[in-house]
């Protein structure tokens, strides 16, 4: 009885830490944008503003372009996004749809017809 109440403890107490660590790396940010391909580069500057990669998003302070024209901007760099938020409100499915119309799209390959 009393190992299996240390274990859900210690469970509840895993669940709070790795939750803390998401929110924290999330914290201070204003945008935070998530694509849908993991990119490689720790970081990237789109017009004036600074993007760093944490965890699987990018996070970026507060910037002087408007939201949609800063996710369109970030999406003709790192492709497609799964999520764009500006402080704290994740853009629409409309919106977001707008944004991803900016988005590099991979090189098409041909394949010689035989």
């Amino acid at each position: 009885m009393r190992l299996s109440i240390l274990a859900a403890a210690l469970a509840t107490s895993l669940t709070l830490v790795v939750g803390a660590t998401d929110a924290n790396a999330q914290k201070g940010a204003y945008y935070v944008a998530v694509p849908e391909v993991e990119a490689s580069r720790a970081s990237l500057i789109t017009r004036s503003t600074p993007w760093q990669r944490r965890g699987d998003a990018y996070v970026a302070n507060r910037a002087p372009e408007r939201d949609v024209v800063l996710c369109q901007l970030l999406a003709r760099d790192l492709g497609k996004l799964r999520s764009f938020s500006a402080g704290g409100a994740a853009l629409d499915g409309a919106a977001l749809e707008k944004c991803n119309t900016r988005a590099k799209v991979a090189p098409v390959t041909a394949v010689a017809a035989r």
